[in-house]
């Protein structure tokens, strides 16, 4: 079992960049594949990105490659996403939650807050 928070979420303007991370407050994060969402005011909740338990495999939608990366650091037990060229429709609220299994069928068992993004146009 793990408890995720995300955090670095705000107001930036088009064109900005912003960081999020995700952190474990209880539990070990190195135990979970861990994935990146977003869910836009009116819309359903979209995979942004996932990456496996080392950090050695990624996957990104496409729609966000070369705009967003995700990283991982077992030791400070935190998975963090750098967004670049932010865009007003990137605005949306970003959640990260974790994978016991790396499937096409994996399913996010544990779920994070949620940080808010906003990008002004």
């Amino acid at each position: 079992q793990v408890t995720l928070v995300e955090s670095g979420g705000g107001v930036v303007q088009a064109g900005g960049s912003l960081r999020l991370s995700c952190a474990a407050s209880e539990g070990i994060l190195s135990n979970f594949a861990v994935g990146w969402f977003r869910q836009a005011p009116g819309k359903e909740r979209e995979f942004l990105s996932r990456i496996t338990w080392s950090g050695g495999l990624s996957q990104v939608a496409d729609f966000v490659k070369g705009r967003f990366t995700t990283s991982r650091d077992n030791v400070k037990n935190t998975v963090s996403r750098q967004m670049s060229s932010l865009k007003a429709e990137d605005t949306a609220v970003y959640y990260c939650a974790g994978a016991r299994t790396w499937g096409p069928d994996a399913k996010y068992e544990y779920w994070g807050q949620g940080t808010q993004v906003t990008v002004s146009p």
